[in-house]
């Protein structure tokens, strides 16, 4: 086999394959009416945000913090998990300009999100995975375990105290109080996305209009200043005939003088 045919058939696997890269396909038709790729998009997004919170609780030294960070994630996987069928229903429409290998990894992509899901640690027991020694295996590792309290594991030691239940109950609260004040910032968001909506639509329906009167306002001082030309022409014409007039009158008068006194010389 040549080289020429070995980078051909290696090009060829890599692209077979390329349907199952998770971040292509994350990447590929975000914008546009691809719905599917909008909502996988968000989905990954919350898949990842999920992630690195389990990786904080992991971190975290107060207990009851990591209470509250693991039901956090519980309810995103929850929510996540509802949101399969409907990817579900949208990898099944054909989208305008996808390729029929896009098309086609689609739903290997949403069969596998379930999984993903639920790997994600939230802090829930996990199941005992037998060994191979049995209960000598358990019991030659049981002096090796080391615990940070002097013996004591009643039922004193596992309660919650009132510092860690405040603390909870003060998250809790301002939580609450923060996904409040995100609805109400997502509400007027949506408000003044659609007054920005209509807005546009009624100076795109007043442009035509405006163009309109400023073609009539051209006509109109158009027409304005030819009726000035004429006006002036028209007084001018007056004041000449009326200048003629008094000429005349005083020739007239001139000449009656002149008459009067000639009889009375004569």
């Amino acid at each position: 086999m040549s080289v020429i045919e070995l980078l051909t058939r290696v090009d060829a696997i890599c692209k077979k394959y390329d349907k199952y890269d998770v971040e292509k396909q994350r990447d590929l038709n975000i914008s546009g009416d691809d719905a599917f790729a909008r909502l996988y998009a968000s989905v990954e997004s919350d898949i990842e945000t999920a992630l690195q919170k389990a990786e904080t609780a992991k971190n975290e030294k107060n207990r009851a913090s990591v209470v509250a960070i693991n039901a956090e994630i519980r309810r995103t996987k929850a929510k996540l998990i509802e949101e399969v069928p409907k990817l579900q229903r949208l990898a099944m429409k054909k989208v305008k300009g996808l390729a029929p290998e896009e098309f086609a990894a689609r739903n290997d992509l949403v069969q596998a999100l379930p999984d993903r899901i639920q790997a994600i640690p939230d802090g829930g027991a996990a199941a005992p995975k037998p060994s191979g020694g049995g209960w000598a295996a358990s019991a030659s590792h049981k002096n090796n375990i080391k615990f940070d309290s002097d013996g004591r594991f009643d039922d004193d030691y596992f309660q919650q105290s009132e510092e860690s239940s405040q603390f909870r109950s003060e998250f809790e609260m301002r939580k609450m109080k923060q996904d409040q004040g995100l609805d109400v910032i997502s509400e007027g968001l949506d408000t003044l996305k659609n007054m920005a909506q209509d807005m546009n639509e009624e100076v795109d329906r007043q442009v035509p209009l405006m163009d309109e009167i400023d073609d009539k306002v051209d006509k109109a001082t158009s027409d304005l200043r030819n009726t000035n030309v004429r006006l002036k022409h028209t007084v001018h014409q007056l004041r000449s005939s009326r200048n003629f007039c008094i000429d005349i009158i005083l020739l007239c008068v001139i000449l009656g003088i002149a008459a009067y006194l000639y009889n009375v010389l004569k």
